[in-house]
């Protein structure tokens, strides 16, 4: 399980990779931190101008989902409404639970009807 300074490092590291790309000659940060009950989305961008007197804003900033659980580190879609997107992520995991819950529950079948070693044949 992550807690928020881990994910706030795993966010930090992705955006230091993208360092020669859009950002590139800017001090890229997040700029925002929005609390979820699964996890944190993270927006980030230029934290200063670069001199310009302006802030920049680069496209294909979208923002990060962590997922404090299971550790994921999603890059969302700058094209789709963050909304929609964290709603998408919860459908998700529902399904994700669904599937281990009806997994489980298979395999405690499975093992209620297995012959035993015991049982004569």
């Amino acid at each position: 399980m992550l807690t928020q300074q881990d994910a706030r490092r795993l966010v930090l590291a992705e955006i230091a990779q993208m360092r020669n790309g859009p950002g590139d000659g800017y001090e890229l940060g997040i700029l925002r931190l929005q609390e979820l009950p699964f996890g944190w989305v993270f927006y980030w961008g230029a934290v200063g101008d670069g001199g310009s007197g302006r802030r920049p804003r680069f496209g294909g900033n979208g923002p990060f989902l962590v997922d404090r659980e299971n550790e994921r580190l999603i890059r969302m879609k700058t094209g789709l409404p963050v909304a929609r997107q964290i709603a998408d992520y919860e459908r998700r995991l529902r399904r994700e639970a669904h599937a281990r819950n009806a997994a489980a529950k298979q395999v405690g079948q499975q093992r209620r009807t297995a012959p035993s070693e015991s049982d004569p044949a």
